[in-house]
C-alpha cells in the first residue's frame, strides 16, 4: 500500500489565535512605535503570516483638524479614480506617499498614500447638513463607503483625525518594518497578529479595522456577522472587507456617534448578560439591560471574541459573555494595557502597579485625561 505523503510542515504547524495588544496614556504621553512592535512581537506564533497590522493616535498634530485618509491602491485606475474622486468632494490640505521600505518578507505589496482633508462645502454638501440632517461625520463616512463600495481596487484604510492605520499581510513585525513604524510617536497605539479562519488573508483584511477615528482589533469569531451586517445595512453602512470585525467597528459608530450611547452601555449592547442573569438584578439594573437587549438585539456578538476598540478619546478592551478568548489588562501610572497574553504587557511593562483579568462582558474602559486632547 502506498502511503501519502504530506508536506512536513504541515506536522509542524501550531495552530493558535490571534494576538492582540495595546497600551493608552491617559496623561497624552507620546510613544514610540517601537514599543508596540516589542509586545506584538513576543506574540508572534499566535499569528501565520497572513496578516499584522497597528492604530496609533497622536501621530499628526501638524494636522490635526483634518480629516487623514490613508488610502490603499492595488493599481494605478483605483489611484486616478478616487484622487478625481477627492478633488471633487475635499479640501486637501496636504498628501504624500505613505513612508514604507523594502522589506524581504513582503512581496508586491500595494500602493499606499495618506491625505489630510476636510469636505468641501458643495451645492451636495448643504443640502446633506440642512435636509438630511447630516454631520461632518456623517458625509465623511458615506464617502469612505461610496469609495470602498464603488471604486475596484480602492480602499480606506483609516479617516480619523490625528490617528492612522498600517495594517498588510505579513507579520506584525514585518509590517512595522515596511512602515517605519518606529518613526511615529502615538498616545495610544494597538496591534494585531492574524490567524484567519474563515475569512480570506489579504491587505484590506488585516485589522485594525476602522471608520473615522474608531479602530478595532479582535481575536476571534462574530458567528452573529450576518445578523449584525443586515442590522447596520439598514443604516447605510456597506461592508466589503470580507471579515467578521468590520462590523464591530461600524455597530461601535452607531451606538456611541450616531445614538448617542456611553462605551459602557455600548459595550453592553454587544455583550449584554444572559437572560437569567439580567432577570435576577435589582430592578433598575434589570430593566435598563432588558431595555438595551430589546433595542439592540442585532448588535449583539456571539461567538468567542476579544476586542480592542480605541479612538481619540481613550481604549477599551471587551470580552464575549462567556470569556472564550483570553484578555489581559494591566495598570502603570498614567499607562493602561491590555492584550492577549500577560507577558506581552510585561515586556515592555516589567513592573506593572495591577495587572487583572476582566469577567466576561465586562467592558476594560481608559479615558484620556479632561482637557489632554
Amino acid at each position: 500500500m502506498i502511503r501519502s505523503q504530506q508536506p512536513t510542515h504541515y506536522f509542524q504547524k501550531d495552530i493558535s489565535n490571534c494576538g492582540l495588544t495595546g497600551f493608552i496614556s491617559t496623561a497624552g504621553n507620546l510613544v514610540e512605535g517601537n514599543v508596540i512592535i516589542k509586545s506584538i512581537a513576543l506574540m508572534h506564533d499566535r499569528g501565520n503570516g497572513l496578516g499584522g497590522g497597528f492604530a496609533a493616535y497622536g501621530i499628526y498634530p501638524e494636522f490635526k483638524d483634518f480629516y487623514a485618509f490613508h488610502l490603499m491602491y492595488e493599481n494605478g485606475m483605483a489611484q486616478q479614480l478616487t484622487e478625481e474622486y477627492l478633488e471633487q468632494h475635499f479640501y486637501i490640505e496636504h498628501y504624500e506617499e505613505i513612508p514604507t521600505r523594502r522589506t524581504p518578507a513582503i512581496a508586491n505589496p500595494p500602493a499606499f498614500k495618506r491625505y489630510f482633508v476636510k469636505p468641501l462645502q458643495t451645492a451636495e454638501y448643504k443640502e446633506a447638513i440642512e435636509f438630511e440632517n447630516m454631520t461632518d461625520e456623517d458625509i465623511i463616512v458615506r464617502h469612505v463607503m461610496l469609495i470602498n463600495n464603488e471604486i475596484e481596487g480602492a480602499f480606506v484604510v483609516s479617516s480619523g483625525k490625528n490617528m492612522g492605520a498600517f495594517k498588510g499581510v505579513g507579520y506584525p513585525e514585518e509590517i512595522a518594518d515596511f512602515f517605519r513604524l518606529e518613526e511615529y510617536k502615538g498616545y495610544i497605539w494597538t496591534a494585531h497578529n492574524r490567524f484567519p479562519t474563515n475569512t480570506p488573508g489579504w491587505w484590506g483584511g488585516a485589522h485594525p479595522f476602522t471608520l473615522l477615528d474608531w479602530s478595532i482589533v479582535h481575536n476571534g469569531e462574530i458567528s452573529s456577522y450576518g445578523i449584525n451586517k443586515r442590522y447596520l445595512e439598514m443604516y447605510g453602512y456597506l461592508c466589503t472587507m470580507l471579515t467578521d470585525t468590520e462590523v464591530v467597528a461600524y455597530t461601535l459608530d452607531l451606538l456611541i456617534r450616531k445614538h448617542g450611547l456611553t462605551p459602557e452601555l455600548a459595550s453592553l449592547a454587544m455583550a449584554s448578560p444572559f437572560w437569567d442573569i439580567i432577570d435576577a438584578l435589582p430592578e433598575d439594573e434589570r430593566q435598563l439591560l432588558t431595555a438595551i437587549r430589546q433595542c439592540y438585539g442585532s448588535a449583539l456578538l456571539n461567538g468567542p471574541f476579544a476586542i480592542l476598540f480605541a479612538s481619540n478619546e481613550g481604549l477599551i478592551g471587551l470580552n464575549d459573555r462567556v470569556k472564550l478568548r483570553p484578555l489581559v489588562c494591566a495598570k502603570k501610572d498614567d499607562f493602561v494595557y491590555m492584550a492577549s497574553e500577560e507577558a506581552a504587557i510585561r515586556e515592555i511593562c516589567p513592573k506593572p502597579d495591577k495587572v487583572w483579568t476582566p469577567r466576561g462582558g465586562e467592558p476594560v474602559i481608559a479615558k484620556m485625561q479632561p482637557g489632554v486632547i
